[in-house]
């Protein structure tokens, strides 16, 4: 099983983009990015235009085409991402479902979820108080 990047790569493209627009830039490419995070810019392409969708960025088209944020770092938090993303459940259940016969297989789903509910609870709760130029500033100081 691999960890999902998603949330990793927004946050990276985004702060990418915030950092570049400060150095007087209007708009980053997809391609700009993606040499930034290492991936195929249509994996950019494709992750941004879901961040669109939820107001955190914005395209231009045409000459001079590229992304750009639609707010300020400061207010955008990693929750707002995460949600952008539609990033899921942390934690899921079986995929087929248990032996219902079985002790465990009938009662493991209900009590697996009130777990992992609360999991979900603490981690949007962190993701809240965490904004990009939070990111960018931790980013700036380790390099």
């Amino acid at each position: 099983m691999s960890a999902n990047s998603r949330l990793t790569i927004a946050a990276h493209a985004l702060t990418w983009i915030g950092l570049y627009q400060r150095r007087g830039h209007e708009v980053a490419t997809s391609e700009q990015i993606a040499t930034s995070v290492n991936t195929n810019p249509v994996v950019i392409r494709r992750l941004l235009g879901e961040i669109r969708k939820a107001g955190l960025a914005d395209s231009r088209r045409g000459a001079g085409a590229g992304w750009m944020l639609a707010r300020d770092l400061a207010a955008i938090t990693l929750l707002d991402v995460y949600q952008a993303i539609g990033a899921g459940p942390v934690f899921a259940l079986h995929r087929a479902t248990p032996d219902p016969e079985c002790v465990v297989g009938r009662s493991l789903g209900p009590a697996m979820t009130a777990v992992y509910d609360d999991v979900e609870a603490a981690l949007c709760r962190v993701l809240a108080k965490t904004t990009l130029e939070d990111v960018l500033r931790d980013v700036l100081k380790a390099a």
